[in-house]
């Protein structure tokens, strides 16, 4: 940290004290004596999802937790366990480094978390997913659910 008085690259810090967004330090330099305060921020990115239809759309939590919470509904599920499935994607999100991620992507994260979570919101999350179209498609993915498959995209 240059001193602004001395332009002395040496100092430090005396104290320290963090604030809800920032880190505000007091310092010393080593240089000329002289006090100064440094304020530091984490910088921090916003999520994009990449849509279908090529759109870009800032991450929302809320949103991601709205349709997990809508596959499980009325399942016999701890409202813990929903949250915490949310956090688990949120954090791999952030985890990856990307800024941007398809949608497809987080569908797929999503689901793999389902599939250990409860069968049947897996089940739900996957037919509004995919759009199923037909009783053929749900039941071609209820017997791929069985012999731990995957579901397949429908055609």
């Amino acid at each position: 940290m240059t001193c602004p008085y001395c332009r002395a690259r040496d100092s430090r810090v005396v104290d320290s004290r963090t604030a809800d967004t920032e880190i505000r330090r007091r310092r010393e330099c080593e240089g000329c004596g002289e006090r100064f305060t440094t304020y530091e921020r984490v910088e921090s990115f916003t999520l994009r999802i990449i849509k279908k239809d090529g759109r870009r759309e800032p991450f929302e939590r809320e949103k991601l937790a709205a349709g997990v919470r809508r596959a499980c509904e009325k399942r016999p599920l701890a409202v813990d366990a929903v949250d915490a499935l949310v956090d688990r994607i949120e954090r791999r999100l952030r985890e990856s480094g990307q800024r941007e991620i398809a949608s497809a992507q987080l569908g797929e994260w999503v689901m793999d978390r389902l599939r250990e979570l409860d069968q049947i919101a897996y089940v739900r999350f996957a037919s509004v997913y995919r759009q199923f179209a037909d009783v053929d498609s749900l039941r071609r993915a209820l017997d791929e659910l069985d012999t731990g498959g995957r579901i397949a995209v429908s055609p």
